[in-house]
């Protein structure tokens, strides 16, 4: 072990680190991943591989900043591998803009403990002041109740928009918290609208209905006729 670590600071690869530094830091971001992921995350629905993504966001970028900040490398190294973690796109449609500010904050949390040589107070208190912030900001109980957005295309097109509304109610059996137009079309007589519904509400009309994701708000696509 100690011919390795040797020849490790002969190659400058251990000239700015320890391994009891590396350890506890490591464990520090092991502490806050958990926090983050498998408590604040979870409170809400969200999609199923964004633990899994953060956790490789977390994980992949604190040991990119050990590697860096190991020894002697090259600036356009460092460069390099922020450029290829640049590259990380959360493109699904399942991911949502909270799942994305999750993203990030897995990322500010592995930066802040992949630093080296840093006072382990100072590091633990960056970590509670992100963590504490998701905590406040993304209360649950902060925002409205959860619903579903159905799409429609009615097959007449209306003179008074105001009897769309009732409409929708009388397909679905329950009236909508609001209805949008999005599209009349007068070749094909029809009217494109969004209804939205409570998320626990039974808005299933005598057609199939092809869900979207599952987050604060859901989207289906329906077909009346």
């Amino acid at each position: 072990m100690h011919t390795a670590v040797s020849v490790l600071a002969v190659k400058g690869i251990t000239a700015h680190i320890g391994p009891t530094d590396l350890t506890t830091r490591g464990a520090l971001d092991v502490v806050a991943l958990l926090v983050l992921v498998g408590g604040l995350h979870r409170r809400r629905p969200s999609a199923p591989a964004m633990p899994l993504v953060l956790t490789a966001l977390n994980i992949g970028l604190f040991a990119a900043m050990s590697t860096i900040s190991a020894g002697k490398f090259p600036a356009g190294v460092g460069f390099g591998l922020f450029g290829i973690l640049s590259l990380v796109r959360l493109r699904s449609a399942a991911f949502t803009l909270r799942d994305v500010a999750y993203a990030f904050v897995a990322l500010v949390v592995a930066l802040c403990n992949g630093l080296p040589q840093r006072d382990s107070w100072l590091v633990i208190a960056l970590d509670l002041v992100v963590l504490v912030a998701v905590l406040l900001v993304d209360d649950p109980r902060s925002y409205p109740p959860p619903t579903r957005t159905v799409k429609l295309t009615l097959d007449r097109v209306y003179p008074d928009p105001s009897v769309i509304a009732q409409d929708v109610a009388l397909r679905f059996g329950q009236a909508p918290l609001s209805v949008a137009v999005e599209e009349v079309d007068y070749v094909r007589e029809t009217t494109k609208v969004s209804a939205r519904y409570p998320a626990g509400a039974s808005a299933e009309p005598m057609t199939t209905a092809e869900p979207g994701p599952a987050d604060p708000e859901t989207r289906e696509q329906v077909t009346v006729s």
